[in-house]
């Protein structure tokens, strides 16, 4: 990233970002695979341990020490809001804590942030494969020192996508299942890894051509959608419209594709 030509202030909020995401996936990967005390929150399969919290407690607190008054949304709750702010910071301290808690290894620290309601600053840190991806609005999205572009494929047939399943799956009949099925048959493969930050910047890596998921949080899609568009892909609903603040429903891809993934999507 030329640096130069990204505003002083946005480099100030990335730097922060980079270092508290950094620091939060050091105690996942010290922690990882030791016991844990694994509880539930919306439903058996919505998870939360005490590295989330820890972790939560770490960037909101580097976040208010650093910037303080600053908006903050935070997956376990511990942010505040503060309507007189241009900046928020949307948090999920640990995205994939299912695959945490059973040793499974695809999880990361996932920070987006706002400037008056824009996605404007991302950093997204697997701390197993010490991957750090990152993005500035108008400065491109980056792996380290590695430019991110999306995938050239144009064929459905020639693409590996992702999906994943929200946690009323046991419960709910709109649960993904039919759209799965039909991506399965029309796509190359598919894959459900548990984690939609880092299925969104592994389509911004052109690792994955296409992803889409329905019933998530803000915090889940904040930062990885800006990865997506900085790296020339694009993000929209399920009907081609701007992802809904609150994450509901997502579709991404490398914009080629994007026509034919919103037509599997149907139901």
């Amino acid at each position: 990233m030329d640096r130069t030509q990204v505003d002083p202030e946005k480099l100030e909020v990335l730097d922060l970002a980079l270092d508290l995401a950094a620091r939060a996936g050091a105690i996942q990967r010290e922690r990882y695979e030791t016991p844990l005390d694994v509880r539930t929150k919306s439903a058996s399969i919505d998870l939360v341990t005490e590295v989330d919290g820890e972790c939560e407690a770490l960037i909101v607190d580097g976040v208010q020490a650093a910037r303080p008054g600053e908006a903050i949304l935070a997956e376990e709750g511990g942010g505040r809001d503060h309507d007189e702010s241009p900046w928020r910071w949307i948090i999920d301290p640990l995205d994939g804590t299912t695959n945490y808690a059973h040793g499974f290894p695809r999880f990361c620290v996932s920070i987006g942030v706002e400037l008056s309601g824009e996605r404007t600053v991302a950093a997204v840190y697997d701390p197993l494969l010490d991957e750090l991806f990152y993005a500035v609005r108008g400065a491109g999205a980056w792996l380290g020192e590695r430019r991110l572009a999306v995938s050239t494929t144009r064929e459905l047939g020639q693409a590996l996508v992702a999906t994943g399943f929200a946690y009323d799956v046991h419960q709910s009949r709109d649960d993904n299942l039919a759209r799965f099925a039909q991506v399965l048959k029309a796509a190359r493969g598919i894959r459900r890894d548990g984690s939609a930050a880092l299925d969104l910047c592994y389509v911004a890596a052109g690792r994955l051509d296409a992803y889409w998921e329905f019933k998530l949080h803000a915090w889940d899609v904040a930062a990885g959608c800006l990865v997506v568009e900085e790296a020339g892909g694009r993000v929209s609903n399920a009907s081609g419209g701007p992802v809904p603040a609150s994450g509901e429903e997502i579709a991404a891809s490398n914009s080629l594709l994007h026509a034919s993934l919103l037509a599997q999507m149907k139901t």
